[in-house]
């Protein structure tokens, strides 16, 4: 690996460098998001801080913009700074946030949130996903009166989770992070989680015949399409051993139908999660599920003075508005066939051999090669001069447009092109203006 020399490369640091800097020092890991790292982007010269943004345009410190591929990882479908979700927003903080009362708002986004899923018959709400999915453990084993879980996927940062990797070291590597420390999880919850690979219905069998289980979470579909006949053989045998399932929509829901990604499939769980997209960008999230297991969470300790807070329903109730006006699931779909195309046209036309996946209107695309990080890091660097913020997966939001496409795409093609042309990743090495970016989330500075 060359020696990185910050002098040559004077010229790219700016403010937001010089300030995720001093954070390193005072926040531990740096920030609070470990997908928003600068490292996993491009180290050293990544412009971690916004001054502000509008659409898919974002606005680094010292002014300069970027269109925005990864619209703060899938949170801003309808783009970021909504006229309309801002100014319900605005008026909602001049009647204030808090009070001794409730918020009305709570009880209009559970009505609408039931409208959408007609099997469902209570709502619970928090602020993030994480919480979402630590909450609708608590309702589901208060109801099942069980303590095992089977898992599959990526369900948040809680120890309940983490604790998968008590059991077997890497066992949470193929459920999108590498790399997860149980450091801090108590090693009494070794034997309580149980992960299973989407798809591997035998791996699933054996989980349930070794461990008595009371749950199955899972997200719907980690990929284009999702696994119909699995998915259907998961709910008859939750059906059959009275294990209560779960599906993660944090990720997948509104982004190809108005509500759950479970909807287009007709396959029913017995409770949902939603987050990210649900506010468009302000902290909303909401566990939902069957009436009877949603009332025996009355027995058990949920509470938390901020879940009462205003602003996140008030969001939610006009991104829901606004969704449904716009048809945004459509849109979203669009661009995603659109994008896709477009990506396998040029890497066809450059002779390179990609790797696809993810859902819909989040397509992920990689460079196949066993040193994959480097094309990946390069291919941020390079589209980052052009104007682009993006890594290797892109959240379609409906501020992106097939225009914007085409721009990105022109600028795609023509590093492709730099790829093809290098035909080695020691040459993309050398291209680099210094190592690579995190591959997994072993390394937090």
């Amino acid at each position: 690996m060359k020696k990185f020399k910050l002098k040559k490369y004077k010229h790219l640091k700016g403010s937001g460098q010089k300030l995720w800097e001093d954070a390193k020092k005072i926040i531990p890991g740096g920030n609070m998001f470990l997908s928003k790292n600068p490292e996993n982007y491009l180290p050293k010269f990544w412009p971690s801080y916004y001054h502000s943004a509008k659409g898919c345009v974002v606005k680094d410190l010292d002014n300069k913009k970027y269109i925005d591929m990864t619209m703060s990882v899938g949170t801003n479908i309808l783009g970021y700074s909504n006229d309309a979700i801002n100014n319900s927003v605005i008026k909602a903080i001049r009647n204030s946030t808090m009070s001794t009362f409730n918020p009305k708002e709570e009880v209009i986004l559970a009505k609408k949130l039931l409208k959408l899923h007609t099997w469902a018959g209570g709502v619970k709400f928090a602020r993030t996903g994480g919480e979402a999915n630590a909450l609708s453990l608590r309702i589901g084993r208060s109801f099942i009166k069980k303590t095992k879980i089977a898992i599959c996927g990526y369900h948040g940062w809680h120890d309940w989770y983490l604790s998968a990797n008590l059991n077997k070291k890497g066992n949470l590597n193929e459920h999108l992070l590498k790399g997860l420390s149980t450091i801090g999880v108590p090693k009494e919850l070794k034997n309580t989680v149980f992960p299973f690979t989407y798809g591997n219905y035998q791996q699933f069998e054996k989980i349930l015949k070794r461990n008595d289980i009371g749950i199955v979470k899972m997200e719907v579909s980690r990929s284009l399409n999702a696994d119909i006949k699995f998915l259907k053989k998961i709910r008859s045998e939750c059906s059959k051993k009275n294990i209560l399932l779960i599906f993660d929509e944090c990720t997948s829901g509104f982004r190809q139908t108005y509500g759950g990604i479970h909807k287009l499939y007709k396959i029913i769980p017995d409770l949902a999660i939603f987050g990210k997209s649900l506010g468009n960008g302000f902290a909303i999230s909401a566990v939902i599920g069957k009436k009877k297991i949603m009332q025996s969470s009355r027995n058990s300790f949920i509470s938390s003075t901020f879940w009462s807070e205003r602003v996140g329903y008030v969001a939610a109730i006009k991104t829901l508005d606004e969704m449904k006006r716009k048809k945004s699931w459509k849109k979203l779909s669009s661009l995603g066939i659109y994008f896709r195309k477009e990506l396998i046209r040029i890497a066809k036309k450059n002779k390179l051999e990609i790797k696809l996946s993810g859902l819909l209107a989040i397509p992920v695309f990689s460079i196949k090669n066993d040193k994959n990080n480097i094309y990946k890091t390069y291919i941020t660097q390079e589209m980052l001069k052009k104007g682009f913020i993006v890594n290797n997966a892109v959240y379609i939001s409906i501020a992106h447009n097939r225009k914007i496409f085409k721009r990105f795409f022109l600028a795609l093609d023509s590093i492709f092109g730099l790829i093809k042309k290098y035909n080695s990743h020691k040459k993309i090495r050398q291209q680099l203006y210094g190592r690579e970016s995190n591959s997994s989330f072993k390394r937090l500075n």
